[in-house]
């Protein structure tokens, strides 16, 4: 009688369901590759966006003070896209990071360490909320928190940085506006492109690649 067996990536998810004493912490070699591919790929898009945000927000900033934390949510996005894909512990803070490491190496206005700092922060965001799951949730509702969790850590982070003094009116359309921009753009749209990567077979060796498929 021949028996079945699961693969690597099987494995990891069915110990992730057994309890956080089970969760597998080791990364293989093909989680270090795809993430620091989101990463890169992620900091080219950054790199586009440190330009391409600069025609909207002179529009919306004039309209009401803060709401320019709306366009934040490009920027958020590599921490929730990489850890929906990896789906292990560090996955966040890794791509995003990485994603700042590419702006700041090829240049930007606001300098390389604050990038590397504000990367840093982001994915913190983003992986704090996945912590809180313990790495065992990676719905919509969950990839939403968690884009909203790296735009308001992100978002008083710019605060403390760029806008200190500001007074209460400002504070709060501004987190207000990066956590919506960050829930929608960051965590909406990253699940939705997770699974529309893993629908193509790209990710079969991964969790999140078997689970979509098992559904196709």
């Amino acid at each position: 009688m021949s028996v079945s067996t699961p693969t690597s990536a099987s494995k990891d998810e069915l110990s992730a369901r057994r309890g956080w004493g089970s969760i597998v912490w080791r990364w293989r070699v093909v989680d270090i590759v795809v993430a620091s591919v989101i990463g890169v790929a992620s900091g080219l898009i950054f790199l586009l966006w440190n330009i391409g945000y600069l025609g909207p927000k002179a529009i919306l900033e004039p309209l009401l003070p803060g709401l320019q934390g709306l366009l934040d949510g490009p920027w958020l996005f590599a921490g929730v896209l990489g850890a929906l894909i990896i789906r292990k512990p560090g996955a966040a803070i890794y791509t995003e990071v990485l994603a700042a490491v590419v702006s700041a190496l090829i240049g930007n206005q606001w300098g390389g360490f604050l990038t590397l700092e504000a990367g840093f922060i982001q994915g913190l965001g983003a992986e704090a909320i996945f912590l809180l799951f313990f790495y065992r949730r990676w719905s919509l509702p969950v990839a939403i928190l968690a884009g909203a969790g790296a735009a308001l850590a992100g978002g008083i982070n710019n605060l403390l940085l760029w806008y200190a003094g500001a007074d209460v009116t400002f504070t709060v359309v501004y987190l207000a506006s990066t956590v919506v921009s960050g829930a929608v753009i960051a965590g909406g749209l990253s699940w939705v492109l997770a699974r529309g990567i893993a629908a193509t077979g790209a990710l079969n060796r991964f969790a999140s690649g078997q689970e979509v498929q098992a559904r196709v």
